[in-house]
């Protein structure tokens, strides 16, 4: 269920992509195999999981059909292990860290139902716009605040800087996702878009956005954590 999904715009996996982790990335049929070794459908059962899928266009699917983003991606894989989830897909594109908190208390305050569990992936644009680690980590520190304040559980979405801009910058924003997650106690993604450094094919022409195929490996490489930062039901 797509519950916002405005405009265009930029995530940034480009200034990522430079991170110094790259081998040799893994051919096609090795991204089919990740799809081929997800597990079976399975019944599907249980009171239903609802997951808010909070961030910026890596959330909203951009350039993607409507049921290739990565929060339907997400909840056909746990709908596949049997389990009764939805995932409501709050992600802009463009949207900054700054961005995001403004409309923060819009999305919590109309959330059509009790919510589970919320991924929190915000950070890619501000690296394009060159903000301060430290306004972005006081950014996401709110989003934390106030998305722990309604009692949710946070899967945060963990982001790197490229070395071009210096290494004390590159330091103190790598630094901001792991000190947050140790903070709020959130379960923490330590690097969103590794599936997508590591294999540039997995990108769109723009070199920013994941395929379809690229958010299949995402998913396939971080839905066991997002099951696991499930609260247990009641």
């Amino acid at each position: 269920m797509r519950l916002i999904k405005l405009g265009l715009g930029a995530a940034s996996c480009f200034v990522l992509i430079a991170c110094g982790e790259q081998s040799a990335p893994p051919q096609g049929e090795q991204v089919q195999q990740i799809v081929a070794d997800a597990p079976q459908d399975a019944v599907v059962e249980g009171p239903e999981r609802v997951i808010l899928a909070f961030g910026d266009s890596l959330f909203a699917g951009y350039d993607l059909e409507t049921d290739e983003g990565y929060p339907e991606e997400l909840e056909r894989v746990l709908r596949a292990r049997g389990i009764n989830a939805r995932v409501m897909d709050a992600g802009v594109s463009g949207d900054t860290t700054a961005a995001g908190l403004q409309r923060l208390d819009f999305v919590l305050d109309n959330l059509p139902d009790e919510v589970d569990l919320a991924l929190v992936e915000l950070g890619g644009n501000d690296l394009l716009r060159g903000i301060a680690p430290e306004q972005t980590k006081a950014n996401l520190s709110q989003i934390l605040q106030k998305v722990q304040a309604r009692g949710l559980p946070v899967v945060l979405m963990g982001m790197r800087a490229p070395p071009n801009g210096g290494p004390q910058f590159q330091q103190q924003f790598d630094a901001i996702y792991p000190a947050l997650a140790d903070e709020y106690g959130a379960t923490l993604v330590p690097f969103f878009m590794r599936e997508l450094a590591e294999n540039p094919s997995l990108l769109l022409e723009d070199h920013i956005h994941p395929t379809a195929d690229g958010v299949k490996a995402m998913v396939a490489a971080q839905v066991d954590t997002i099951v696991g930062a499930l609260p247990e039901e009641d």
